[in-house]
């Protein structure tokens, strides 16, 4: 492991040199790229040489107890050894952690499809509160939203909606989503008073650039149409709506946004590249059914991986058995605590992987 730090540190020394070369910073694509590995870099980077002094503190006060014989002093010397000892020891563990394989999506720009599932009418309203709950999500995190499509029901919820959320490390956090999400409640239409279980689907896909995933003309089929449902001035008068089909898959994607059909048919092919693209991350998945197990619920978008209970005011994740008696906060977008365990459980699976 050490030997892989140094070589790291190593590297991270070249690439500072690089970015005060002239020539380099004339180039502006070679730039950025160092400047994203640089940026990489850096929290490994920061630990190692941390790591580093704390090693050496061990030494000299180590040292310098065989030599000091006034009382206090030595005292003084114990307790920051003590202190440098357990450092080192989370350091060592959040090394280990900076060091496991990078997701090469990590980074990446998501597109999110909520659709209805079990439920009815109760489960187009909890895919709308869902989809909201992400936007607040997005919203505290400085990232953007774009609603690409969507189908509503007369009582304000939600059959489908695809929508991309743009900012740095989105599907890092993003990625734990995907899967079924059960709601208990009684729902408002229920006159008896009985609770009901219903569920929608979340899949998080990384953002395909043309270069990840490559579409042959042949194999696609454009229409463009008059957009239908609630629209502003010129989004039901003009043919705008684009409709894609990709006829070796079957999927068919739909863009109605916006008002410009050139618009619909950007977005409606960056829907189609993110789930032919989501298409081989998945077969890549079932290749690695090891890797797969080892992972927190990012692989198999048929797992149940959260219930809603309304009537007792909790959340419970089932992949890593936490409960948060805090609901009408988790709808509100504050789902970070349930990320950050999810990120934690995985890192400790692979962790753990990697002893074995």
């Amino acid at each position: 492991m050490f030997d892989k730090l140094e070589d790291l540190l190593i590297r991270f020394e070249e690439i500072l040199n690089m970015l005060n070369d002239p020539a380099i910073i004339a180039d502006q694509q070679r730039f950025q790229k160092l400047m994203k590995e640089q940026g990489s870099l850096q929290p490994l980077v920061d630990a190692y040489k941390e790591y580093k002094s704390c090693r050496q503190t061990v030494e000299d006060s180590l040292m310098m107890l065989e030599e000091e014989s006034d009382e206090e002093m030595r005292e003084m010397l114990k307790e920051e050894l003590a202190d440098a000892k357990k450092r080192i020891e989370e350091l060592e563990r959040e090394l280990k952690i900076l060091l496991l394989p990078k997701d090469p999506n990590d980074e990446k720009n998501v597109i999110v499809e909520i659709r209805a599932g079990a439920g009815g009418d109760e489960a187009a309203l909890f895919a709308a509160e869902i989809y909201r709950m992400y936007v607040h999500y997005a919203e505290s995190q400085r990232w953007r939203v774009e609603t690409m499509d969507f189908e509503e029901i007369g009582i304000g919820g939600m059959k489908y909606v695809n929508f991309m959320i743009t900012g740095q490390g989105a599907y890092s956090k993003l990625k734990y989503e995907s899967g079924v999400h059960r709601v208990q409640r009684v729902p408002e239409t229920e006159s008896g008073g009985r609770i009901h279980t219903s569920t929608i689907t979340v899949a998080v896909m990384p953002e395909a650039e043309e270069v990840d995933v490559v579409i042959d003309e042949k194999d696609i089929r454009i229409d463009v149409m008059r957009a239908s449902g609630n629209g502003g001035q010129c989004v039901n008068t003009t043919d705008s709506a684009v409709r894609l089909t990709h006829y070796p898959t079957g999927i068919v994607v739909y863009s109605q946004t916006e008002k410009s059909q050139l618009q619909n048919k950007a977005k409606a092919f960056a829907l189609l590249r993110a789930k032919l693209y989501d298409i081989e991350q998945q077969k890549a998945h079932d290749a690695e059914a090891e890797m797969r197990r080892s992972q927190i619920g990012t692989g198999d978008r048929s797992e149940k991986i959260r219930t809603y209970n309304f009537p007792q005011g909790r959340v419970t994740d089932h992949r890593i058995n936490l409960t948060l008696y805090k609901l009408d906060k988790v709808m509100d977008g504050e789902i970070q605590e349930i990320i950050d365990s999810c990120i934690a459980a995985d890192q400790a699976a692979k962790l753990a992987r990697m002893n074995e």
